[in-house]
């Protein structure tokens, strides 16, 4: 199957043998991937949204797959059992949405040994969680798509102490980082370039209410800062 750049980074993350749930299945095209690719023997596809859930199930159908992958109406994993997976991927969801399934699911089952996880916004918010979760980043990949940046990871339940992230590594990405990823690359020069006209707007902007200019100023040169020592690693 031809996936996006984006779902075919999420499937790169999964590993045979993988026991996964699809949480917002969307379209079940990574489930489907998942089954043809022989990378896993059977896929639990869920939504919370009937609409979706009957795209994929036709999609599903369509292809034969029937047998091999069981559509679920759910909000986040709540219709999932215990012992029915060991990885939970959630992908295409804001960060505080990721973290929220992910609390639900993780305090209801002990099975949830992996996490494939791609959320679009506050992506430190879902390290910082994993960290607090034991949970260890053990992949990273960072791809462009569509005038868009997306980051995806692996997670695995560690029975070791984790260790902690520097602030850095929360917003960009610890692997990434060590990794020299090409994209976080670009990533960073453009953020790098957006972050410098922020700075040069508040300086040449009014007066009126300079102590918020001064301290919005502070954080732009702070992360200005941060970004320049990830770039001086490549």
């Amino acid at each position: 199957m031809e996936l996006s750049k984006r779902l075919r980074a999420i499937v790169d993350m999964v590993e045979e043998g993988d026991r996964p749930a699809d949480i917002g299945c969307d379209h079940g095209y990574v489930s489907i991937c998942l089954i043809e690719e022989g990378k896993c023997s059977f896929v639990i596809a869920m939504d919370v949204n009937q609409g979706p859930l009957l795209r994929a199930k036709e999609n599903i159908e369509r292809k034969g797959l029937a047998h091999y992958i069981t559509t679920r109406l759910s909000d986040g994993a709540a219709a999932l059992e215990e012992g029915e997976a060991d990885t939970l991927i959630c992908a295409g969801m804001g960060g505080r949405l990721t973290i929220h399934i992910l609390e639900d699911a993780i305090k209801r089952l002990n099975t949830i040994k992996n996490l494939i996880l791609q959320p679009q916004s506050e992506i430190w918010l879902v390290r910082r969680f994993l960290l607090q979760n034991h949970y260890s980043i053990v992949k990273e990949n960072m791809i462009y798509e569509d005038g868009k940046y997306y980051s995806i990871m692996r997670a695995e339940k560690s029975t070791a102490e984790v260790s902690a992230y520097t602030s850095k590594e929360e917003v960009y990405g610890p692997i990434l980082i060590k990794e020299r990823h090409p994209v976080l690359f670009q990533y960073l020069k453009k953020e790098k370039e957006a972050t410098i006209r922020n700075i040069e707007y508040l300086e040449t902007g009014k007066k009126s209410d300079s102590i918020r200019r001064q301290e919005r100023k502070k954080e732009l040169l702070e992360k200005l800062r941060s970004i320049e020592e990830c770039l001086d690693g490549f």
